[in-house]
């Protein structure tokens, strides 16, 4: 890493993991061994998102990460009273709030922070008081940036997906509108993160993005284990990583 450059950390997203599982029940494969091996391989902390539906982590999941594994536990959540009332218990590193509905088979854009700023000003207070980093999930726009921002989040997590499903001179744009909200975020005083459809292919050009501090990842890493292994797939995806911040 050339030096000054800031650490980038990945974030392994187990979700899928639990995904698997729970198409059969049981308790094979176990999302706790799957972070266990993350830990491993160089992650830099685990992700989970605990869904108001439960359609992949569970309850007993997510206490057991918080409890089992050495790494820090960013939950990824609604902003709803039931998940407030969960992480204020469990009190996770970090929650990162996004936008959540039933139907949808993944998030499906970012949390509209400029026309929820009431609501979710109320929300933030109790997380942080119980010394929880505080990350909004937000498009990369520079009013919900600045909202983010207003509100007082501690960072912000910039969508990925856009990016990840362009092609041509459209992904260059979407990469550009990326680097525009991490320059701004990281401007305003907010730790930057990124990530949604994230591959070995795509993430070198993010990676390089010089505010930007942390990626989650989740879907395609658990995809690509199922070829080469989880710890040989999240030690590439360093590699790459660590290659795309290096070459910038």
């Amino acid at each position: 890493m050339a030096d000054g450059a800031r650490e980038l950390r990945l974030g392994v997203n187990i979700d899928h993991v639990a995904t698997v599982r729970n198409a059969r029940g049981g308790v094979h494969p176990c999302p706790i061994r799957a972070a266990h091996e993350a830990v491993a391989a160089g992650a830099g902390n685990i992700t989970a998102h605990l869904r108001e539906d439960r359609r992949h982590i569970r309850d007993e999941d997510i206490r057991r990460l918080k409890a089992e594994v050495a790494l820090p536990l960013n939950m990824e959540m609604a902003a709803t009273e039931e998940m407030q009332q969960i992480a204020v218990e469990l009190r996770p590193h970090a929650c990162c709030l996004v936008p959540e509905r039933r139907r949808e088979i993944t998030t499906e854009g970012g949390l509209d922070v400029a026309g929820s700023r009431e609501a979710l000003k109320a929300f933030l207070s109790p997380l942080q008081a119980a010394g929880i980093q505080v990350s909004l999930f937000i498009d990369p726009d520079a009013d919900q940036v600045a909202a983010a921002a207003d509100l007082g989040a501690d960072a912000v997590e910039l969508h990925t997906g856009a990016y990840a499903e362009a092609g041509g001179a459209a992904r260059q744009g979407e990469l550009e509108r990326l680097t525009a909200a991490a320059a701004q975020a990281d401007g305003l005083g907010l730790e930057v993160h990124a990530g949604h459809g994230l591959t070995d292919e795509n993430v070198p050009a993010v990676a390089a993005i010089p505010e930007i501090v942390e990626l989650n990842i989740g879907h395609f890493l658990v995809g690509q284990a199922i070829f080469d292994g989880l710890a040989a797939t999240v030690r590439d995806m360093r590699r790459r990583m660590t290659e795309g911040r290096v070459g910038a």
